[in-house]
């Protein structure tokens, strides 16, 4: 008889749902007045919670493929976030580059207007500053018309000289290099001098007595006398003044008007001075190198 019963529970269970489904369905026919019959009340008891345990894994299978559903397009969303934002930054920064670059241009249509000169953009390559040379790298060379002697400027100031070329590159002595001196003024007194470079980031600006005024914030141009480079462009301005009674010649430290360590582009002037057309002879020849400093054997 149990054996029976264990074959057949699953099937009375389930005749036993369907019958109290069709009694709750014939029940809910009735009038509302009506008071149900204690049968079809505990039918109904029984059927709620068996009813929810049913439908709860439905409920969560659906709620989690919803959730999924909406991470997926939220994936989606954040993806095409990323891609709009990675090309705004890029619109941004080209639009910034081609600000630098207008600016630049508006730059050498000014100087090309001051000097009556044709300039010549070039950008820096490398730099060399060791203790006996202070030099750029250009990436412009005797293809572009750059010749050894032709100055090498920036919207700031003076940056030095050409000292060598080769096809497609050039080498520019900066003017901190020992080897550079520039014949230069005072621009409010017109005291002349010579500055000189000190090998470090300063330079140095040599001038007589005979009552030259040049005091500390003064600026101090090229003067334009030797023939090498152009007259006006800004060298640096006075830091401090070492004048003593019994010189016959002064020293000042000038601070240069180029912040040489954040150059990325020059301008060299592709025209050459008289003077460094009667040291070359027509001809492309190189500034000679420094010699390395001498070091004392101590005797």
């Amino acid at each position: 008889m149990s054996e029976l019963l264990r074959r057949i529970r699953l099937p009375l269970l389930f005749a036993a749902l369907v019958f109290g489904t069709l009694s709750l369905m014939l029940g809910d026919r009735r009038p509302a007045s009506e008071e149900r019959h204690w049968a079809a009340r505990a039918l109904l008891e029984i059927a709620a919670p068996v009813q929810k345990a049913i439908t709860r894994p439905v409920y969560f299978v659906r709620d989690s493929w919803q959730r999924y559903v909406a991470l997926v397009d939220v994936e989606q969303e954040n993806r095409e976030l990323r891609e709009q934002v990675a090309r705004l930054e890029s619109e941004r920064l080209a639009f910034r580059e081609a600000l630098v670059l207008s600016g630049q241009l508006q730059r050498v249509a000014q100087m090309r207007r001051e000097f009556e000169v044709p300039l010549l953009p070039s950008q820096v390559v490398g730099q060399d500053a060791s203790a006996w040379s202070n030099a750029l790298l250009l990436d412009r060379g005797r293809s572009s018309n750059v010749r050894s002697g032709m100055p090498v400027m920036v919207e700031q100031g003076l940056v030095g000289l050409v000292s060598a070329t080769t096809p497609h590159a050039a080498r520019a002595m900066l003017i901190l290099d020992r080897r550079s001196a520039v014949d230069a003024m005072i621009q409010r007194s017109r005291a002349r001098g010579l500055v000189r470079g000190l090998g470090t980031g300063e330079l140095e600006f040599v001038f007589m007595v005979r009552g030259d005024d040049v005091q500390v914030g003064d600026e101090v141009l090229s003067s334009g006398v030797g023939g090498v480079y152009p007259k006006g462009v800004r060298v640096g301005s006075i830091t401090a003044v070492h004048a003593e009674r019994a010189e016959l010649l002064h020293t000042a430290l000038v601070k240069p008007a180029v912040d040489f360590g954040r150059l990325e582009q020059v301008f060299v002037m592709l025209k050459r001075g008289p003077t460094m057309d009667l040291l070359f002879g027509g001809g492309d020849g190189d500034l000679p190198e420094p010699a390395p400093p001498a070091v004392a054997d101590g005797r």
